[in-house]
C-alpha cells in the first residue's frame, strides 16, 4: 500500500513547517480584496498561519501577512481569525 504524501506549509509568522490543515490561508485574490479561506483552494496569493491566538496576535503587531500579501491586510481579517480560532 501506497504512503500518502502529507502536505506541508510554513506559517509566515513563526517561520514553522506544519501539516496544511494544522493551519489557516488567508488569501489575496487577483481583484486586490483579502479573505479567508478555510478551505485552502481559493484563487490567489495565499499566506498560512497557525491557528493560535498568539501567532495571529503577533503577525498582526509585526505585518507578516502585510508583507507576505503584498497588500494592507484589513482589521476584520485578523478578527474573522480570531472568531474562527473561537468557534
Amino acid at each position: 500500500m501506497k504512503v500518502r504524501k502529507i502536505p506541508m506549509r510554513t506559517c509566515v509568522v513563526t517561520k514553522e513547517k506544519c501539516e496544511k490543515r494544522e493551519l489557516i490561508r488567508v488569501v489575496k485574490t487577483p481583484e486586490g480584496t483579502v479573505l479567508v479561506d478555510p478551505t485552502g483552494k481559493k484563487n490567489g496569493k495565499g499566506a498560512y498561519l497557525k491557528l493560535s491566538s498568539e501567532v495571529i496576535l503577533k503577525g498582526k503587531q509585526n505585518k507578516a501577512l502585510d508583507r507576505a500579501l503584498e497588500c494592507e491586510v484589513p482589521e476584520r481579517i485578523y478578527e474573522e481569525l480570531l472568531e474562527l480560532l473561537k468557534g
